[in-house]
């Protein structure tokens, strides 16, 4: 089976990240969402919610699983017998980062490949970063995450704001 790895941390997933998934779910006859458990960092959302926010966004593509991992990469593909890194490129400054990324799971394990997909330039200026932010002072993020998720992020954004007491 030609199965592929997508791996990040989706905080929240944008289109940028699906449109890369539902891409991915053409060329690979399946497509690990791989959500990264980072204990060094605390996202908006745990890594549960990002998984079924991720689920949702993705249940008419059959061929694409949402699994969460932490620990090494390679160690995830091993586990789940892929030997390829699916990765998303917006800009030079990406590419530099991930090609780095990609040189060193190869090293660690020569049978790990990854493969480079451009965004479409509709999202090249998307991360989840910038999403956060505008939502996080009141801007409108309607074609910036998939539609299903906006209620979710509000209510989220809500949430921390009133910890930070932004936007009471």
């Amino acid at each position: 089976m030609n199965r592929g790895v997508y791996p990040g941390s989706f905080d929240p997933i944008t289109n940028g990240h699906l449109d890369i998934i539902k891409r991915s779910a053409r060329v690979f006859d399946e497509v690990i969402v791989a959500v990264l458990i980072n204990p060094d960092k605390s996202g908006l959302f745990s890594v549960e919610e990002r998984v079924e926010l991720i689920e949702r966004c993705t249940k008419d593509l059959t061929n694409v699983k949402v699994k969460s991992f932490s620990g090494l990469l390679i160690d995830f593909m091993e586990q789940n017998k892929s030997k390829v890194i699916i990765k998303g490129l917006r800009a030079v400054s990406d590419f530099e980062y991930e090609f780095q990324m990609a040189l060193m799971n190869n090293k660690l394990d020569p049978k790990i490949e990854t493969v480079f997909m451009m965004t479409n330039a509709e999202y090249s200026y998307l991360s989840s970063s910038s999403v956060k932010q505008v939502a996080m002072f009141g801007g409108c993020i309607k074609e910036l995450v998939p539609e299903i998720i906006i209620g979710d992020i509000m209510k989220k954004v809500k949430q921390y704001n009133r910890g930070f007491n932004i936007n009471k």
